[in-house]
């Protein structure tokens, strides 16, 4: 039975675990890992979420022990760092949720604590976060999770899920894991980075032909590539996906592009650069991943001014 858990990265996807687990497991047994600046701020102004403000406890790195569950939920900018960061947490029975965006994660966990430690797992859920503060439907999303095949449910599978029904947190479990992430990584490669590059929100996919074919033709190659890795993406999920992108909310804008408006550095080589790497190892031409890496590299360029004069 998982009774304690630890959570790195409040942002858009941590602040979706955090309340509920809080109310669930209390103080004692439900932490966020933070240190220096970060764990001030936390600390002093938590974070709003629908109008209202949560504080969380504190746990730094040095001074970690080991819990049942760790869920990471940080950029892929943070994510080295992160892992020296869970390293006190991780116990000798210690589960691992690695809910970040890309489909490589997993495996970089699992290289430092082993895959006996780790599982799958993604997010499906929009939510725009600014200063520490979001407004969104905590039902409107849901994180999956399992084993890479969840024919049969595995005692580790089973003891998360028992824990998610307790805290009221909406998950799945994909029969076929590694179909469902590399699916949820081609909608962030064509839809994410097409808004990011071009600097549209989702409504625009209601209404611009020409970034619906962006769109289209990104998600295609990451369906190529996937299939030389042996991971077959239904079209039928791509179909379905189409009524999906429409229904988005116009202003609601993906991750890459609240970034770049916000002046941070974007998660452009997990998406983008990792799509052009594996296209070169694999001989399959990744040709939109190219355009867009090395077009939102030129936006963070100009953001930090490197462009001016």
């Amino acid at each position: 039975m998982i009774n304690s858990v630890a959570l790195i990265g409040l942002g858009a996807m941590g602040v979706f675990f955090a309340p509920r687990l809080q109310a669930t497991l209390g103080d004692e047994d439900f932490c966020v890992i933070a240190e220096g600046s970060r764990k001030e701020r936390l600390q002093t102004r938590g974070v709003t979420l629908n109008g209202r403000n949560y504080k969380f406890t504190i746990c730094e790195p040095k001074e970690g022990t080991p819990k049942d569950l760790i869920i990471m939920a940080v950029k892929y900018t943070g994510l080295e760092q992160a892992i020296q960061d869970i390293r006190q947490f991780v116990g000798e029975n210690t589960q691992i949720l690695c809910v970040m965006n890309g489909v490589e994660s997993e495996a970089r966990v699992a290289a430092e604590f082993g895959w006996e430690h780790i599982l799958y797992s993604y997010m499906k859920i929009s939510v725009v976060m600014k200063d520490g503060t979001a407004d969104f439907d905590p039902d409107g999303g849901k994180v999956h999770f399992g084993e890479k095949e969840n024919t049969v449910y595995s005692e580790r599978v089973d003891q998360i899920r028992a824990l998610f029904n307790r805290c009221r947190i909406p998950y799945e479990i994909d029969e076929n894991m590694l179909e469902g992430l590399w699916f949820k990584y081609a909608c962030n490669v064509g839809e994410n980075l097409t808004c990011a590059m071009l600097g549209i929100p989702f409504g625009a996919y209601r209404v611009s032909e020409p970034a619906n074919q962006l769109r289209i033709g990104a998600m295609q190659e990451v369906c190529r590539v996937a299939a030389a890795r042996g991971i077959e993406i239904p079209k039928r999920r791509l179909e379905e996906q189409e009524k999906v992108i429409r229904n988005i909310p116009w202003k609601n804008k993906p991750s890459t592009l609240q970034d770049l408006e916000a002046g941070k550095k974007t998660e452009i080589e997990m998406f983008a650069g990792s799509m052009v790497r594996m296209g070169e190892e694999l001989h399959v031409p990744t040709p939109i991943s190219w355009v867009f890496l090395q077009g939102i590299h030129v936006l963070e360029e100009k953001n930090e001014g490197i462009l001016e004069e």
